[in-house]
């Protein structure tokens, strides 16, 4: 990923953030950690599409993923978080605001 003062990484994060699903699933986080179950319950998502969602997300840096037992939680990465404005992602080149 490029670095976040380019016009470069905002384009790639709003390729990130463009699908529906990836955009829910990082409004969800704001509100802090979440096992995959609990992310698959609210999403009603088929559960390999999620997989596929949250991966592409830990890629772009958005979100981490820590194994706890059996499960794995997920929440907002470090850089993520940094990024927060109010509920919102302020991305330098625009800010994605959530309700």
């Amino acid at each position: 990923m490029a670095s976040p003062s380019t016009p470069n990484h905002c384009a790639s994060m709003l390729k990130v953030l463009a699908d529906e699903t990836r955009l829910a699933v990082v409004e969800r986080l704001f509100d802090g950690a979440l096992h995959v179950g609990e992310i698959n319950a609210r999403l009603q998502v088929e559960p390999t599409l999620l997989s596929h969602h949250l991966k592409v997300l830990r890629e772009a840096g958005i979100v981490e993923a820590q194994r706890d037992g059996r499960a794995v939680l997920y929440r907002l990465a470090p850089s993520a978080e940094a990024a927060r404005s109010g509920r919102g992602l302020d991305l330098g080149c625009c800010r994605i605001m959530f309700d």
